[in-house]
């Protein structure tokens, strides 16, 4: 359990001061708030979809998946949006554009930036094959998801055919969905990225995350946790315990096997990704809940995803 907490600590500790750099440097005004605006808009609609296009255009398709591993894995994820949805909604009386953004922090797990380094800390590099199969269908997934709901609501009694075009419309002008999209098309037809664009989309991707972690810095400083702390509490509670104990359950009902079986718990047990925050900036509903869920629930997972480490025995 402690060798397990440090190694946490090593992965998570790095993430936590490149956020309070961010803080930190819009709080003394060394770096301006719209320039925040600006820093989100370029993580989002340019470096996060540099960043998927090349892993998914370069992903190995011909590995074949584990049809267990997706039932378990999002199944706990769709059963936590709509844990996050009601709850907001019934419990915290939030509005439904709000109430749609929390279940989507309560869907998208952060598998990359912490399920990735924690899977191989704890198990080794060759048993990341399952995380690798759902991180690539993880943001079109939760993003079909999160922007189907919120279109739906944002039209709701304008008719099916005038829903169906918000929905089609939201989805194909989402820069995430298209680089992931373009992604899959380059994977399937065999394209081959020429060299000068495809080292210009790994530069511009390299700085997605650090970026986008230094810009959800100072976005915290805009939205802090003021009088949200009960849904944040709640966001946590569904993103780092329901959701890894659905996944759980479900994975010993099907036999899922064991290495799939702890790529699906370790991923599940992970905090909500920047991508909450990206979603809920998308629509400009709950940003200070996803912002301060983000980190509070990152924190949190220091100790829960230590739990779920020793009950895998990793």
């Amino acid at each position: 359990m402690i060798s397990s907490l440090l190694s946490l600590l090593e992965v998570t500790v790095p993430v936590f001061l490149v956020i309070g750099f961010g803080y930190v440097a819009v709080w003394s005004k060394l770096f301006a708030d719209e320039w925040v605006v600006g820093l989100m808009k370029f993580t989002q609609n340019f470096a996060i979809p540099a960043l998927l296009f090349r892993a998914i255009s370069t992903l190995d398709l011909s590995v074949v998946f584990e049809w267990r591993l997706y039932l378990s894995f999002y199944t706990g994820a769709t059963l936590g949006f709509f844990a996050g949805l009601i709850g907001a909604r019934v419990m915290f009386a939030r509005p439904w554009e709000d109430s749609i953004a929390i279940g989507f922090c309560c869907l998208f797990s952060n598998s990359v930036l912490l399920g990735l380094p924690i899977m191989e800390r704890a198990y080794g590099p060759d048993a990341m094959e399952g995380n690798y199969a759902i991180v690539a269908v993880h943001a079109p997934f939760a993003y079909g998801i999160g922007i189907t709901a919120m279109e739906i609501v944002r039209n709701r009694g304008t008719g099916l055919a005038s829903t169906s075009r918000a929905v089609l419309n939201a989805m194909f002008r989402n820069s995430i969905i298209l680089g992931i999209g373009l992604g899959l098309l380059a994977n399937f037809t065999g394209f081959n990225t020429p060299v000068v664009l495809a080292d210009a989309l790994e530069l511009m991707g390299r700085a997605a995350l650090p970026a986008a972690l230094f810009g959800l810095g100072g976005i915290l400083f805009r939205y802090r946790p003021e009088g949200d702390f009960r849904t944040i509490g709640f966001i946590a509670v569904v993103s780092l315990l329901l959701h890894p104990l659905i996944t759980f359950a479900i994975g010993r009902l099907v036999d899922l096997p064991e290495a799939a079986f702890n790529s699906a718990i370790v991923t599940a047990a992970m905090a909500p990704g920047v991508n909450g925050y990206v979603f809920a900036n998308m629509y400009g509903v709950a940003r200070r809940v996803a912002a301060s869920a983000v980190l509070l629930a990152t924190l949190a997972s220091v100790l829960t995803a230590s739990l779920w480490l020793a009950i895998l025995g990793g």
